[in-house]
């Protein structure tokens, strides 16, 4: 369902953003240096408001610099020079850091109030680790492995909203989210394991 409400809305939001992305090459922004400013701003913004237990501001900003995941792919599709290998590993990679950087804060500040959701935020920072790695693994294998029942898009809007619900003092929204999140991880793992599995045999 979350993938299918992702893909909708795509072409809406290429509209929207390819404008800007070409006003940002003409100011003479590259893509990668768009990746890094968004990249360096949700890592500060996520260690700083939500070790504080700022969630709702926090989420703001870290919305905000979340953004130049959408601009840097626009600005690379349509500058001269496209897209380089070095800009799509730099974009995955970077990708992990703030993905996990953004769970690790939230654990943090669970951890000290003694929450025992911190044990679900774990579950929750393991699996969207394994995620992007089995994929790697089984391509290095010659497996296509894109299965999931949530992509990094969806995990991400989930996680960013039941936080910015947990900030504006919504009862339980913050396990609702991150169970949700866990629940989604574990299943996408095993997901991929089976597909790489199965790749292997018939090899």
């Amino acid at each position: 369902m979350l993938s299918m409400i992702s893909s909708a809305l795509k072409p809406v939001v290429t509209r929207l953003i390819n404008p800007v992305a070409r006003f940002a090459l003409r100011c003479g922004l590259t893509p990668n240096a768009v990746t890094l400013i968004g990249a360096t701003g949700v890592v500060l913004s996520a260690a700083y408001f939500y070790s504080t237990e700022r969630f709702f501001v926090g989420t703001l900003v870290i919305s905000f610099f979340a953004l130049s995941d959408l601009f840097d792919g626009a600005m690379a599709r349509i500058s001269q020079k496209g897209a380089s290998t070095w800009g799509g590993f730099l974009d995955s990679t970077i990708d992990r850091i703030t993905d996990s950087a953004i769970v690790v804060s939230v654990l943090i500040s669970l951890a000290r109030n003694e929450d025992p959701l911190s044990y679900v935020v774990i579950v929750t920072l393991v699996s969207g680790i394994l995620i992007p790695y089995i994929r790697a693994k089984a391509e290095s294998l010659d497996i296509v492995c894109n299965v999931g029942i949530a992509e990094r898009t969806e995990r991400l809007i989930i996680s960013l909203t039941a936080i910015g619900f947990h900030g504006l003092g919504v009862s339980f929204a913050l396990a609702i989210g991150f169970w949700l999140l866990a629940i989604l991880g574990v299943i996408t793992v095993i997901q991929r394991m089976l597909v790489v599995r199965k790749g292997l045999l018939i090899q």
